[in-house]
């Protein structure tokens, strides 16, 4: 007898991949189907972050419903129908089961029974949850913890995901030595504010403790840390990055703006001065690579604030840099507050898009003739003999890849490491040549 057919949808951040991941591990007896029309079960792992991603879910969930065989389940879990699990129940009829972020290791016997459940906690990732990793045999996300103690005035996650929540040292390290003796051998540590891990436990330096334990760990060759957050940054954890011969020295904190007053408005708890002496700490280490991420359009910022951040933004030279149209939230401090016209905020995400390409390619620049460690991930868009690797200083399925021209007829291993040569710029991609397997 043929298995039943699972298709899951996962939408917004990696965080919520992880969720969908252990969700694929409690229902391994369905056969996974790309596609929606024939399968038996359908999830959508909602992102209700922003309003774009709250339009996303609305828009992925009504498409699945219209192309869904008679008989199947629908099932929408995740971050938006654990914000409006009122009025989804109530306005989407479409939907057979709802559930929210608190309950996916539950979710194979809400199938059986053809039942929703809301827990009142949210779902902490654990060393015992059986995770179907997708995307990759080589790279995996863990998650360290579930929640955030920061107020910035215009995220509502505290409201739906509570207050911080850490995993033990102990739990992840028994993940990570499991999913080492899978194979895996790439790991990004994860959280919505991954620089105060540990501080609920009592831990004032925990993401030190996890990256010193992590190191210990045989068989994890690369390692990266996502998320940090300025005020609970330290430069003793900036040092034990760049010193690690495990972790890239990889620094992703969303700064989201640099003026002052804006800042203030914000709720970010750093000023101007303290975040620029973060970055410049990261800058001074040897081939550190940095990220971060700006919101155009807060409440309050004037044409003033936007010009001091465009002109930051261009000096400092991030490596890459994400813009967000501004969202207004319910539920957050920004809400009431007297809003920049769309328009306008508009024309300020163009403009901060144009020079993110502009350091963007800045960036790319510097590792012409650079010898470098790559990933090779498999054959890339262009052509199937020119092959897609990613350096292991960028970040999966965030930084981009690099093209391979010339593989000087090593054998090709895919998922392999390699020492590679930057040779040209093509566009906004580099090309390399293979030198030898590592």
């Amino acid at each position: 007898m043929p298995r039943k057919q699972l298709h899951l949808i996962s939408l917004g951040c990696t965080k919520n991949l992880v969720d969908s991941e252990v969700m694929l591990g409690r229902l391994q007896e369905y056969e996974i189907s790309d596609n929606v029309k024939t399968a038996d079960v359908i999830i959508i792992n909602t992102c209700g972050f922003i309003d774009a991603a709250k339009e996303e879910s609305i828009n992925t969930i009504l498409n699945a419903h219209e192309e869904r065989k008679k008989d199947s389940l629908l099932v929408v879990s995740g971050c938006l129908t654990e914000r409006y699990k009122g009025e989804l129940q109530r306005d989407l009829p479409e939907v057979d089961i709802f559930t929210g972020v608190g309950d996916y290791e539950q979710i194979d016997k809400m199938i059986a029974q053809k039942r929703g459940v809301f827990s009142p906690s949210v779902y902490l990732a654990n060393e015992n949850a059986e995770r179907v990793i997708t995307g990759s045999n080589t790279h995996v996300y863990i998650k360290m913890a579930e929640g955030c103690n920061q107020s910035c005035s215009f995220c509502a996650i505290p409201s739906f995901k509570g207050k911080l929540h850490s995993r033990t040292l102990l739990s992840i390290e028994k993940e990570v030595k499991a999913l080492v003796a899978k194979g895996f051998y790439e790991f990004s540590f994860i959280s919505q504010d991954s620089s105060s891990y540990g501080r609920d436990m009592g831990l004032k330096d925990g993401l030190i403790h996890l990256i010193k334990s992590i190191e210990k760990i045989d068989g994890v060759k690369i390692a990266r840390i996502l998320y940090l957050y300025p005020s609970t940054t330290t430069f003793e954890l900036i040092d034990t990055i760049a010193d690690s011969n495990v972790f890239e020295t990889y620094y992703d904190m969303p700064i989201q703006q640099i003026d002052d007053g804006i800042l203030k408005m914000m709720r970010r708890g750093f000023g101007e001065k303290k975040t620029i002496e973060l970055l410049e700490h990261m800058k001074s280490k040897k081939d550190a690579f940095i990220r971060t991420s700006i919101i155009a359009g807060h409440p309050g910022e004037s044409d003033e604030a936007f010009e001091r951040v465009c002109n930051f933004m261009r000096e400092f030279n991030f490596d890459r840099f994400n813009v967000f149209f501004y969202s207004n939230e319910e539920t957050t401090p920004a809400f009431t507050m007297k809003p920049v016209e769309e328009e306008i905020i508009e024309e300020r995400v163009e403009a901060l898009e144009k020079i993110a390409k502009e350091t963007t390619e800045k960036s790319l620049k510097k590792m012409l003739g650079k010898t470098i460690h790559v990933i090779l991930e498999g054959e890339s868009d262009e052509h199937e003999y020119i092959l897609s690797a990613r350096p292991t200083l960028w970040a999966k399925e965030i930084d981009g890849d690099l093209l391979i021209t010339d593989t000087s007829d090593l054998a090709i291993k895919f998922g392999g490491l390699y020492e590679a040569k930057v040779t040209e710029l093509a566009g906004d991609r580099l090309l390399a040549t293979l030198i030898k397997e590592l």
